[in-house]
């Protein structure tokens, strides 16, 4: 993408508004905690410690807006104490304009490696720097330092306590998350009625694997629907999949076929259905009429148009289907019954508290801690912008200069288009939000009381529309922040200016350290082509090894490559997302090529899901010849990543080998997976057309070079003929005539579909 393109593109999306749903009690609930604080503040204290405990209170409550699956009101409490921490400690070393840089630039660090434990942690710590530069301008003396620490720490614990007096859809996050994963398989059902080869985005499935994780108190209190349920979501998408595929599944045309639409419609029905009772905690309504086209008898082969594997993926997906309703029928109950009869009750998925979650945060950081890292190269960003945007503000404005750094840390994000995106939005939302809050101040002229008033209705809004664009937000965030000033007793002709020239200052600096030490994702693209390579390659050798020696073991192996090759999709899809919007290009690997590569390694994946529909039972009979395969699967695909990395051919010779030597024959069950075998050999045979383009440009180039070699060869005889015909006096009849196949002037013909 050229530098014109990329900017129009980061105009476009930090000014975009986008349609989202609203959550407005949440939105009053927070204000109310901001009201709160703001209120017994003024009332029993002053304005100055007013504006440390609505600081407190309206980070908190930004902090439960971000994305996470912890209690919300785990994450107020630790945002409270994040920004008490760095209020006292910034008062500390106030005193001396030295210690307090290094000490920025240390926690600014710190809070930049946090994006290694994810987004929110990234973001609530950038607002912890932003504390640190606002309040140490507010206290007097130590003692004050420690009141204000612990005033704002106590809007965190005012915003915890409303979250947990007034739950909004307590558990509702959680399923939302399972529902949308039945939603999307749903949604793959229908498509597959008219696409039997159309794509599946995993990422519903992948969020309602992390909302499924929880501590064990969550476990005791988390509702019986949400237990369980997201297996089957999981073991229904490759039932789908392989029921429309034509190749392991009903025929292309044919009463099949349109047996196997019916059932696909029908599944897409039932998966709706159970979505609206997971997401609502009601009963499932399925109408009549779809239960009828689930009948389906697994004993009685007559009564049906599907045969072979067609029908085995037929009987196991209604199968799964009858569990779903038997789920989403009862409402709040448990799943019922696994496939072999026993209880489906699994153990939960662990997630740490969060003070167990502290080593593993530690062990993400020392993993980051590497020069192509880009969070490591985001921290670093951190601790140069914060102490460099703290100086040269406080050099233009002694009053107001820690806005410069604020505005930086707050846009800065560890890729390209966000950070540019997010400073041209807090520029523009700055912009709007002072104009309009200059002009209320103008009409009103308010008291402190009223300031705050209206201070409170800013941060409302600022919360209501706080999904729906970070510009919109910004602009009464911006608002709030000329209240909240006012209400300590600055006049907006003091602050306004200021506020506007600073924030553009700090959004120019933002950007141009992305600059100087960028972390681009284009240079990185064969890597990350490379690692989902070898990770799907590992999940097709364990699905196809499965066949070999059915056993628990080799289920538990296919789930966890499984899951590796969706991480890694996930990360490859992340990194050509954000490729794609920045300004560079990738010398060995154009757009085109990296689609073509990615869709092969897609198609790859999912031969394996096929497979994986048909996976024998514990006691089915071994199909020997998988093994080979599988071996040959994993080490050829383990070396081509290798050579996909260092720009070599990739090769499929063991796999090819291990492929001829598998005789067409067995019952049904062995000419599935070799069917899923060719499917596999195929996949890769795509990725090497589409990563090497080297044979094809030498074979061109040989062609070329020959052809012009017999051109010069029949221009030397033409010449020579030419010659003999002016001495013999220009009679033409000099030489015999041509034999068939040769030019007429003595030359040799170019080579057939060859042109000049």
């Amino acid at each position: 993408m050229t530098w014109l393109r990329a900017l129009r593109e980061i105009l476009r999306t930090g000014l975009a508004i986008e349609r989202n749903r609203l959550e407005p009690l949440v939105a009053i609930r927070a204000a109310a905690g901001v009201a709160i604080v703001i209120g017994l503040a003024l009332w029993l204290v002053s304005p100055v410690y007013a504006a440390s405990a609505a600081l407190g209170a309206f980070s908190a409550g930004t902090a439960t807006f971000q994305r996470s699956w912890r209690p919300r009101k785990v994450i107020a409490l630790a945002a409270g104490a994040g920004l008490a921490a760095g209020t006292f400690l910034g008062y500390v070393a106030a005193g001396n304009v030295v210690t307090f840089l290094l000490l920025l630039a240390a926690w600014s660090f710190m809070a930049g490696m946090a994006w290694a434990a994810g987004p929110t942690a990234g973001i609530v710590s950038a607002a912890t720097v932003a504390a640190m530069l606002v309040t140490i301008t507010l206290p007097g003396s130590l003692v004050q330092a420690v009141e204000h620490a612990v005033v704002i720490f106590l809007g965190g614990v005012v915003q915890a306590t409303l979250i947990l007096l007034f739950p909004v859809r307590r558990w509702g996050a959680h399923r939302d998350a399972l529902a949308d994963a039945f939603a999307a398989v749903a949604d793959y059902a229908r498509r597959l009625r008219h696409d039997p080869t159309a794509p599946f985005d995993p990422e519903a499935l992948m969020t309602a694997r992390e909302a499924a994780a929880v501590t064990p108190l969550q476990a005791r209190h988390r509702p019986p629907a949400l237990h369980g349920t997201r297996g089957l979501a999981e073991r229904i998408r490759p039932a789908v999949a392989s029921l429309a595929d034509p190749a392991l599944g009903a025929p292309a045309e044919g009463p099949q076929r349109d047996r196997a639409r019916e059932l696909l419609g029908a599944a897409a029905d039932v998966l709706d259905a159970a979505a609206r009772a997971i997401r609502r905690g009601t009963r499932a309504e399925v109408p009549p009429r779809v239960m009828d086209l689930l009948r389906i008898d697994e004993d009685d082969e007559g009564d049906e148009a599907l045969e072979g594997a067609a029908r085995q993926a037929a009987v196991r997906l209604v199968a799964l289907l009858r569990e779903v309703l038997e789920v989403a029928e009862c409402g709040e109950r448990r799943a019922a019954r696994a496939e072999d009869g026993k209880s489906a009750e699994t153990p939960f998925l662990m997630r740490p508290t969060l003070i167990r979650v502290l080593p593993v945060v530690l062990r993400e950081m020392r993993h980051e801690l590497r020069p192509d890292s880009t969070v490591l190269r985001h921290a670093l960003r951190l601790a140069v912008v914060a102490p460099v945007g703290y100086l040269a503000g406080s050099l233009l404005s002694p009053g107001h200069g820690y806005w410069v750094p604020i505005a930086a840390v707050l846009v800065m994000r560890p890729d390209f288009h966000q950070t540019y995106a997010r400073a041209v939005a807090r520029f523009a939302g700055t912009l709007v939000g002072v104009a309009l809050a200059t002009g209320v101040v103008q009409l009103t002229s308010p008291d402190a009381y009223l300031s705050g008033g209206l201070a409170v209705v800013s941060a409302a809004l600022s919360y209501l529309v706080m999904r729906t664009g970070y510009a919109v937000s910004q602009a009464f965030t911006a608002a709030y922040v000329v209240f909240l000033l006012g209400m300590g007793g600055e006049e907006w002709d003091q602050t306004v200016p200021d506020r506007v020239l600073l924030t553009l200052l700090g959004g120019i600096l933002a950007m141009l350290a992305y600059l100087v030490y960028p972390a681009w994702e284009t240079p990185r693209l064969l890597d990350r082509l490379a690692d989902r390579l070898a990770a799907n390659g590992r999940y097709a050798a364990e699905v196809v090894r499965s066949y070999a020696k059915p056993s628990a073991q080799g289920f538990a192996d296919v789930r966890k490559a499984l899951l590796a090759s969706r991480e890694a999709d996930a990360e490859w899809d992340e990194a050509f997302d954000r490729a794609k919007q920045e300004p560079v290009r990738h010398r060995g690997l154009n757009r085109r090529e990296a689609e073509d590569a990615a869709e092969a390694i897609r198609a790859l994946g999912r031969a394996a899901m096929l497979l994986e529909t048909h996976l024998p039972t514990r006691d089915g009979p071994p199909v020997p010849e998988a093994a080979r395969f599988a071996e040959a699967v994993e080490a050829d695909t383990a070396q081509a990543a290798r050579d996909v990395r260092a720009r070599r051919n990739p090769e499929w010779g063991r796999v090819e080998k291990a492929l001829d030597a598998w005789d067409d024959g067995g019952g049904v069950q062995e000419r599935v997976v070799r069917r899923g075998a060719e499917l596999q050999l195929r996949a890769l045979e795509d990725l090497t057309t589409a990563v090497d383009r080297t044979p094809l440009e030498r074979d061109v180039d040989s062609a070329v070079r020959e052809h012009r070699a017999r051109a010069a060869e029949a221009g030397k005889a033409d010449r020579a003929v030419r010659a003999e015909k002016d001495a013999g006096g220009g009679t033409g009849l000099s030489g015999p005539p041509s034999e068939p196949g040769q030019e007429r002037d003595g030359g040799t013909a170019p080579p057939p579909g060859s042109r000049s």
